[in-house]
């Protein structure tokens, strides 16, 4: 099909795409992933209290899965043989309802089912993922600018490591990034159809308009109290705290900042930050206020992530069957972002259904015959 010696090019190396990347390895067909950051892992992000990456890390982006409701992301941890935990819930959880009047508290009651989390955070599964995967196939620092339909194969183009414009062939190319930032940043020739474009952009990013706080202490000193980490402000700058205290006892609060993407990038983010453990120490007390170390992630401001049309939140993207490809483009291009999952768009186990998926039709198109006709619509979803 395309004279190039990795018939597949997969561009994003997240969960889905290294998913994608894995599903293909094992059907033996030769492929290339090229991701734009210089770490994998997309939105998975797991650092040390000084913000490096960890093997041991706290999550910047999402954390939690559902095994029970997400049968197919638990069997991948359970393949790789990954250590789950349950998200602390025990004890007291606390309510703030007014500025200048004390916060309440309440009783906790226990999820069911719970929220689980991986020992090692969530960036375990990403290097359980990479381990897995053929040394050689992945180049880090590459952005993908451009796709040309050109005969049987797509031209891809990219800016490398090194800042130089380059391109490539492939029979199939993978796109496993949010569809809103693939119609951002990558041009199609031809064109993407109109209907397919303007669902791209209006297809919420998952994580994109948040911030993440983290603030990381010696013990898990709330827990003594009888509390369970978890509070509820309406007051903020955190609209939802969480203890975040690792599988190995490294004792943090995390928290979800409630102000709005744009008015962050007005703030300046040590004074969001001071506003944070302020309010940590109106909720848990006066040990709140000294943490050995604050974290903190502005998704919206992370242009791998986020465009112009991510600072404004519009909800959690909808499952949808539809395919996302035209029928120009749908013999040569799949989506994978976890976005487009028709059962979890949105969350991790999304990113896997979206990766499997969009593995299954490659593989597929990559066993047909030389002359095959077009793929069925509902194939490319």
């Amino acid at each position: 099909m395309s004279s190039s010696d990795r018939p597949v090019v997969i561009v994003g190396g997240g969960v889905a795409g290294l998913t994608a990347a894995l599903r293909i390895h094992r059907a033996d067909i030769a492929f290339r992933l090229l991701e734009a950051r210089p770490r994998l892992g997309g939105r998975v992000l797991s650092v040390n209290e000084t913000g490096q990456l960890s093997s041991d890390g706290f999550d910047l982006g999402p954390s939690w899965f559902w095994p029970e409701m997400q049968p197919a992301f638990g069997r991948l941890i359970d393949d790789f043989g990954l250590i789950n935990f349950a998200q602390h819930d025990d004890g007291d959880v606390v309510l703030q309802r007014m500025p200048n009047r004390p916060p309440q508290r309440y009783g906790g009651l226990s999820q069911t089912p719970p929220s689980m989390r991986l020992a090692g955070g969530t960036g375990s599964i990403v290097s359980a993922l990479f381990n897995a995967i053929p040394e050689g196939s992945i180049e880090l620092g590459v952005r993908a600018t451009g796709a040309r339909l050109d005969g049987e194969d797509v031209e891809l183009s990219f800016v490398d490591i090194a800042g130089a414009v380059q391109t490539c062939r492939a029979a199939l190319v993978v796109f496993a990034l949010p569809p809103r930032l693939l119609e951002a940043t990558v041009a199609f020739s031809p064109a993407i159809d109109p209907a397919s474009a303007s669902r791209w952009r209006a297809t919420p990013t998952w994580m994109a308009p948040h911030a993440k706080f983290f603030a990381v202490y010696d013990r898990p000193f709330w827990r003594e109290q009888g509390l369970s980490g978890t509070a509820q402000s309406m007051v903020g700058p955190l609209a939802e705290i969480h203890d975040a205290t690792t599988a190995s006892g490294k004792a943090a609060l995390f928290g979800f900042v409630g102000i709005a993407a744009e008015d962050r990038v007005a703030a300046r983010e040590s004074a969001i930050v001071s506003a944070c453990v302020q309010q940590l120490v109106d909720l848990f007390g006066p040990e709140a206020a000294k943490p050995r170390a604050t974290l903190f992630k502005d998704w919206a401001a992370d242009p791998l992530t986020a465009t112009d049309g991510d600072r404004i939140a519009t909800g959690h993207p909808m499952a949808d069957r539809r395919p996302w490809v035209g029928q120009e483009w749908r013999d040569r291009i799949v989506l994978a972002g976890s976005e487009t999952s028709s059962r979890e768009p949105g969350y991790l186990a999304g990113a896997v259904d979206a990766a499997e998926r969009a593995a299954a039709f490659v593989i597929a198109r990559m066993r047909e015959p030389a002359q095959s006709g077009p793929l069925s619509p509902a194939t490319n979803d």
